[in-house]
């Protein structure tokens, strides 16, 4: 059944055009993953697709009478409202099918604040039972929970920029649309977040098309990949690392022939110059086919990738010790008696749930924080280069080349050579045109671009990169990886790609909470084999006062269906810790293949997620008997 027909689509903006004739479609089921490089039209053909703006020509269809949710990057969530009422209000505006459900939760929540009225209190249950309304009251809480947004009363105001964030994929999610679109939906999530989001996506039956940098992420959801190179479309019907494969033969391919249309071209060009003035039919047809040998002939693909080869400042034998520090943060303890030596070449990753301690970490580090107590101390020749999550300051109508040339005229490289700010700036994918630019008139991708290329060229000896990937392609963070293989100073990376993660550093810092930071020595796929997901080892959330727990209990303290509810999960946990209990024993001793061990670990991390999902309830279920 098909979803969404896009045809014949162009969009320029003035003299740039963005892509011209694209035509694609998505049927019910699919989950597809659009990569192309930062400029060449993701975000425009997203915002074409919502609405927001509307194409130069072509046409846009969906089905008649589907529900459509887009999760853009800019949120707008009426500031008003609480988290619940925010949550109510888009299901009920997004899905016409939720407002019956949404009428019902709100009825009982009403009748629980006049308990001595029965029959008020009867209809309201009645209602819920019909409408099925335990069930989107459990979801929407279980989402909220799993992206640490507890206080459902909090009011939207008063909220951080990333739990808007995450309260807007919440919403997109309780939504329960036919087809969901999603605009970077890992930026703001840790990695707990990541991993739960990607169980949830790859099991629901919700038609997905999105647009994500994180590579793990894409190669464990969706099943086709959408590429948008030199204006045009390619369809890979596989994950991302099926992708990277027939991308490779594609490009080799387009090279053979692309060959072969030179050699062609030569050839009949010698012709053409031969030919007397007055020609046959016979010629004349071999003349027309010439204009489109010519037009081969001339293809060019434009692959060209960022060089990174700045010079470092030396490095002394002493970096940056901390000695016994202790921080807090309105009664958040963060270090606790933290002590540490950096060494030469140290490439250290940080990990950790938001609100851990990360960021401070870094600006103790880097001197912008004092610790409470204890001492940090730096290394006469230590340079930091301090690549921020906020990215470049504003620059108000600030021309993109002015921003180099602050730096300097001419910036020094390896081996004695210099670069001109211009011919740096096209190292970085800026052609002579768009280094006139204002800044603001870049895509986000391009201000991360151009933000990394100023930490760069400040030749740091000591790098640390806070969430250096978000709005960078694919492409871009491929040639940033190889960049820093070979950068010879010290390096720190806080991300929540984990695929970037895997390829850069050697040993990880884990911060558990309450001030404790465990020192391990691998990658983050090496920690998550022998941990297990992140999203597993989580701290359990505050629990969530449940509205219904006003409800005047039976003799158990439970209804009649959260009775027949409760005795369900017993069973179903008993089943499910069996399963796990098992497949951890076949796991040692059977002889099983690398396909066979992948297969398995997926099946063990879906038991132990189902695990979890089902403890939870049954924990809160417990508590209302308890209480009673």
């Amino acid at each position: 059944m098909n979803y969404l027909s896009v045809e014949s689509l162009a969009k320029s903006y003035g003299a740039h055009e963005l892509f011209q004739d694209l035509t694609f479609g998505i049927q019910q089921g699919q989950k597809v993953g659009l990569v192309a490089q930062n400029g060449a039209g993701k975000t425009s053909l997203l915002r074409l697709l919502s609405g927001d703006e509307q194409p130069d020509s072509g046409r846009i269809v969906y089905r008649k009478d589907l529900t459509v949710v887009f999760l853009s990057q800019e949120v707008k969530i009426d500031e008003s409202l609480t988290i619940e009422q925010a949550i109510f209000d888009s299901a009920t505006k997004t899905n016409g099918k939720k407002a019956g459900v949404i009428q019902a939760i709100e009825s009982y929540e009403k009748a629980l604040l006049d308990p001595e009225n029965g029959e008020a209190l009867q209809r309201a249950l009645d209602l819920m039972d019909a409408e099925q309304g335990w069930d989107f009251e459990t979801l929407y809480k279980q989402i909220l929970s799993r992206l640490e947004l507890h206080n459902t009363d909090q009011k939207v105001s008063t909220l951080s920029g990333g739990q808007k964030k995450r309260l807007a994929l919440a919403q997109a999610l309780v939504c329960g649309p036919d087809l969901l679109i999603l605009d970077e939906p890992t930026n703001h999530l840790d990695l707990a977040m990541i991993e739960w989001l990607e169980d949830y996506l790859s099991s629901s039956n919700m038609t997905l098309f999105m647009v994500t940098h994180d590579r793990y992420f894409l190669d464990r959801v969706c099943q086709e990949i959408l590429e948008l190179d030199q204006q045009k479309f390619h369809l890979y019907k596989g994950n991302y690392a099926y992708y990277l494969e027939k991308r490779q033969a594609r490009i080799e391919q387009f090279d053979t022939e692309s060959g072969k249309a030179k050699q062609l071209f030569s050839k009949e060009l010698a012709w053409m110059r031969r030919q007397p003035k007055a020609r046959t039919t016979k010629s004349k047809s071999r003349i027309d086919d010439f204009a489109q040998i010519k037009a081969r002939a001339q293809e060019r693909r434009n692959d060209h990738e960022i060089q990174l080869e700045f010079m470092m400042d030396r490095l002394g034998n002493k970096i940056a010790e901390f000695h016994h520090v202790h921080l807090s943060r309105q009664n958040n303890l963060l270090l606790e008696d933290f002590s540490y030596r950096f060494q030469k070449g140290e490439r250290l990753g940080i990990i950790g749930a938001n609100g851990s301690g990360k960021s401070s970490f870094l600006e103790l580090l880097t001197g912008g924080l004092l610790p409470d107590q204890g001492k940090v101390i730096w290394g006469d020749t230590i340079k930091f280069g301090y690549f921020k999550q906020d990215g470049l300051p504003e620059y108000k109508d600030k021309k993109v080349i002015d921003i180099i040339r602050d730096f300097g005229e001419y910036i020094p490289l390896k081996k004695g050579r210099q670069l001109s700010a211009s011919e740096l700036l096209q190292r970085f994918l800026f052609d002579r045109k768009k280094q006139y630019d204002s800044v603001d008139k870049l895509s986000g991708g391009e201000k991360k671009r151009l933000f990394l290329c100023t930490v760069l060229i400040q030749n740091p000896n000591f790098l640390i990169l806070d969430e250096p990937t978000n709005d960078l392609d694919v492409m871009t963070i491929n040639v940033l990886e190889q960049f820093l293989l070979d950068f010879p100073g010290c390096l720190i990376v806080v991300s929540h790609d984990r695929f970037f993660m895997d390829k850069v550093v050697d040993h990880l810092f884990v911060f558990q909470g309450a001030g404790q930071i465990d020192d391990f020595p691998g990658n983050y796929s090496d920690f998550r084999s022998l941990n297990g997901p992140v999203s597993q080892r989580s701290n359990k959330p505050e629990k969530i006062q449940d509205s219904s727990e006003k409800l005047p209990k039976a003799k158990s303290g439970l209804s009649y269906l959260e009775q027949k509810e409760f005795q369900k999960l017993e069973r179903a946990i008993e089943k499910l810790e069996r399963e796990r209990e098992t497949l951890q024993q076949q796991f040692a001793s059977e002889d099983w293949s690398l396909k066979e061990i992948n297969d398995q670990s997926m099946a063990l991390e879906q038991i132990i997620a189902n695990l979890d999902q089902n403890t939870e309830r049954w924990f809160a279920l417990s508590a209302k008997i308890d209480a009673s």
